[in-house]
């Protein structure tokens, strides 16, 4: 196979996240193909995303990395939440260079050439609880709602025990700068599936009163 059908065979993967063996089936005309995907490494045609797992270079496939995308892939099942979808969802003012998410499966921080992505552990009654499909740009991806992000968002801060109305509050408004009024279009049936399945029951129930206030 000549260069240029290679780089067109990356091409057509665009920044959809694969294995070695998709590579090696498609380029059916390569000898030594674990040899021909080191080399396609080194010329920075395709990143290594971790073991066994690429993404094509956008200058060859034409098309950004949907980091969203990656972090779905790099940890399955997972689903973007916590401040990365807030601030998606143009509920924090805050850049967030972390793009974190929740699964099934232990905690981990994964860093690669491409980013940094942090996943938290849940149980899976609550893991289940507020998941969305998100299409962006042609691809799709797992993302938390508005409400589940912020209670995944709670439920993963270490030492956070805000047993009060008003401290919640300020948390919310201070701490973190939610945008209330996005707040008050948050799904309360997330929060009240939240608090019976998940941790900091308390401050769940007060999320629920504070949105019913």
């Amino acid at each position: 196979m000549t260069r240029i059908n290679v780089d067109r065979t990356l091409e057509g993967l665009a920044n959809v996240p694969f294995d070695a063996d998709v590579l090696r089936s498609l380029l059916t005309d390569v000898k030594a193909t674990d040899k021909k995907l080191l080399s396609l490494e080194h010329q920075a045609k395709i990143v290594r995303l971790k073991r066994n797992m690429y993404v094509v270079s956008p200058d060859i496939s034409r098309e950004a990395y949907s980091l969203h995308l990656i972090a779905n892939h790099l940890c399955t099942p997972s689903y973007v939440s916590c401040l990365t979808a807030l601030r998606y969802y143009g509920l924090i003012p805050e850049r967030v260079f972390t793009v974190q998410s929740m699964t099934i499966k232990r905690s981990r921080t994964i860093e690669n050439p491409v980013g940094r992505f942090e996943y938290f552990h849940a149980d899976s009654a609550y893991y289940s609880i507020g998941i969305q499909r998100v299409e962006e740009d042609g691809v799709a991806y797992l993302m938390a709602s508005p409400a589940k992000a912020l209670c995944d968002l709670i439920v993963t801060t270490p030492y956070l025990n805000l047993r009060y109305m008003r401290e919640l509050e300020e948390y919310l408004e201070d701490d973190i700068r939610l945008d209330m009024d996005g707040f008050k279009q948050m799904d309360v049936a997330v929060f009240e599936a939240c608090a019976a399945v998940g941790k900091k029951r308390t401050m769940m129930k007060n999320l629920i009163k504070l949105l019913k206030s």
